[in-house]
């Protein structure tokens, strides 16, 4: 009898632990990019001080691709080697950090 219960005692003992409930913390984030639109144009629209300052700072620069945003910004798709990257201009030749 002493057995009967003790039996009963530890089924019942391990049943509730798996009946325990575990909180599960939800976080949300949210991420807000903001990027001005940049359209496509021929590498021929380009300014003469943009092309001049990327013979300047990258001798070996290849541009591959050109964009323009509404504040006449530029985004140049570069190659320079085996080297693939963007660079970003404002009409006059000065760089911006993006």
């Amino acid at each position: 009898m002493k057995n009967l219960f003790l039996s009963a005692a530890i089924v019942l003992g391990g049943l509730t632990s798996f009946a325990s409930t575990t909180q599960v913390a939800n976080t949300i984030v949210k991420t807000i990019s903001i990027e001005d639109e940049y359209t496509e144009i021929k590498l021929e629209e380009l300014p003469v001080a943009v092309t001049d300052a990327l013979k300047k700072a990258y001798p070996e620069a290849v541009i591959t691709k050109a964009y323009k945003n509404e504040k006449a910004q530029y985004k140049l798709d570069v190659t320079v080697g085996d080297k693939v990257g963007n660079l970003f201009a404002n009409a006059d030749g000065t760089w911006i950090k993006q």
